[in-house]
């Protein structure tokens, strides 16, 4: 509806302003809004409101064949309500499009590379692992719903530094040389024996691939450092690519482009240069449009550099898109959780996905807000109860399924011809059917918004308001044993239901059970 909005106010309005058009939270605010007027009011030499104003009178002379209502209200937003008809339409191409409603067309198809998770095979994942790879595994997913061309990639550090202490880690396990600070610890550690840095490294990414296995989180491509870049001779090549464009300088032994070292003084390349070299085999040999890294909260300072420095290989800055995760503890009455100290002092993944189910994980993580801290609260997790948000609305689901198994609405046309009685979708008419069949039509609009800002826990938030609303309308109206026209037409509202629940779980990659 969203995009539908716009291009309702871009014929009033004209070209050449942005339209933002957003839900609306409250009922009183309209199901929809924008603040268009703000923008306008500069234009049209008045206040916001006055511009609002006079943007509702213009919707009054063209008609409100879309709206019900449209409302100016202070300080300049203009809010609209939406004509029952339309939900009803809506609710019609639902039943028509089942699997296919809130896929995406556009115009301007990206190819888009997600690289996401990309820990070091110096060990085993940990939990903060998990939450950016469920983050990219479900970003990629709406991005391909929108209309886009996906590679998901995981980079395989498996060169430089890191692989060369976890050699020494592994020595010094066997007492073989003395032990330091920054060498890796723990009971993997000791499995390890016997392998060297390269063997151990191999070793550990066939760990990591089960875990990521474990936890349903998939990739198209693993893309090797040592053999993509270092093997092939491309860390080189962009070195003297940076040199012949003079953005590479020469101080003290050592090559430098800006403040960042690109080879040190003893001839070593530095991750700085490899990780220049990656991107440029993904926006320039690969000609991806858009690369979107998915990366932990200590590499903030590290991210600006990159995207700074970018441009000196001739790749425009809007190309790539770093996005960091931020930290998270495994809380249990109130209180965080240390496990698995004889691996290192964190928590796997493994761990947590033996505690919780990989639904309730992805859940829990989803729910948050990449760039906010979080608990995730094990107690809760292990509920199985409607207190469970994941289980709230997969039980809102399992509902729609004991609907329609009773009443046997699915063994005939739903927005056709039903038995010998048409479906007259314009009985549907009562607050809490229309408050469902709007919030129905909301999912294009959120997999639209979540593939333009990559916030992905309006698709959690969206399932658990479905799911509230459901629950609503099942209590307040009966469905099976209505009777005549109308329990037809509430079975079909519930088959909409169910096919947009089917739908966004399986954009968030989450189970549809059949019970509970």
């Amino acid at each position: 509806m969203i995009l539908e909005i716009k291009i309702k106010l871009q014929k009033i309005i004209g070209k050449g302003i942005d339209i933002e058009v957003t839900s609306s939270e409250k009922e009183e605010f309209g199901h929809y809004s924008t603040n268009v007027a703000f923008k306008l009011a500069p234009i049209l030499k008045k206040s916001p409101f006055e511009a609002a104003q006079e943007l509702v009178e213009r919707f009054k002379v063209q008609g409100l064949s879309f709206f019900e209502k449209v409302e100016a209200v202070q300080p300049g937003f203009v809010n609209f309500w939406l004509k029952p008809e339309l939900l009803q339409k809506e609710l019609s191409v639902i039943l028509k499009k089942r699997e296919f409603f809130g896929k995406l067309t556009t115009k301007h198809p990206q190819k888009v590379n997600v690289e996401f998770v990309s820990a070091n095979p110096t060990g085993p994942l940990t939990m903060a692992n998990g939450r950016g790879g469920f983050y990219g595994d479900v970003l990629a997913n709406v991005l391909e719903k929108a209309g886009h061309k996906l590679t998901r990639e995981y980079y395989v550090n498996d060169a430089g530094n890191q692989v060369k202490i976890l050699g020494e880690s592994i020595l010094a396990a066997e007492g073989k040389i003395p032990d330091k600070e920054e060498y890796y610890k723990g009971e993997y550690i000791k499995n390890l024996k016997g392998k060297t840095a390269k063997q151990a490294a191999v070793f550990l990414l066939k760990e990591i691939k089960n875990s990521l296995k474990k936890a349903d989180i998939k990739h198209d491509s693993w893309f090797s450092e040592d053999k993509n870049l270092h093997k092939k001779g491309e860390i080189k090549k962009v070195l003297e690519t940076l040199k012949k464009k003079g953005a590479a300088y020469e101080k003290d032994g050592a090559w430098w482009l800006g403040d960042a070292v690109l080879v040190k003084s003893n001839g070593e390349t530095t991750y700085f240069l490899a990780d220049l070299a990656y991107h440029y085999d993904k926006l320039i040999k690969r000609k991806f449009d858009l690369a979107i890294d998915i990366w932990g909260a200590d590499h903030h300072g590290y991210a600006e550099k990159l995207k700074k420095e970018i441009s000196a290989l001739g790749i425009e800055k809007d190309k790539l898109k770093i996005i960091l995760t931020q930290l998270v503890r495994l809380v249990s009455g109130g209180k965080e959780i240390k496990m698995s100290k004889r691996k290192g002092e964190f928590v796997t993944m493994d761990d947590l996905l033996d505690l919780v189910s990989p639904d309730v994980a992805r859940f829990f993580f989803l729910m948050h807000s990449l760039d906010t801290h979080m608990d995730f609260d094990l107690d809760l997790a292990k509920e199985r109860s409607r207190k469970n948000p994941v289980y709230y609305a997969q039980y809102a689901y399992v509902r729609c399924l004991h609907i329609l198994r009773k009443s046997k609405v699915e063994k005939f046309p739903p927005a056709g011809r039903q038995g010998k009685s048409k479906v007259d979708l314009n009985l549907l008419n009562s607050d809490v059917e229309i408050k469902l069949m709007l919030e129905l039509a909301k999912f294009p609009d959120i997999i639209l918004q979540t593939a333009e800002d990559y916030q992905v826990h309006r698709l959690t938030k969206y399932a658990v308001d479905l799911a509230g609303i459901f629950h609503n309308f099942y209590e307040k109206e009966r469905v099976v044993g209505a009777g005549g026209d109308l329990e037809v037409a509430r079975l079909s509202l519930v088959l909409a239901v169910k096919i947009v629940f089917e739908n966004v779980f399986g954009v968030l990659g989450i189970s549809r059970p059949e019970k509970m």
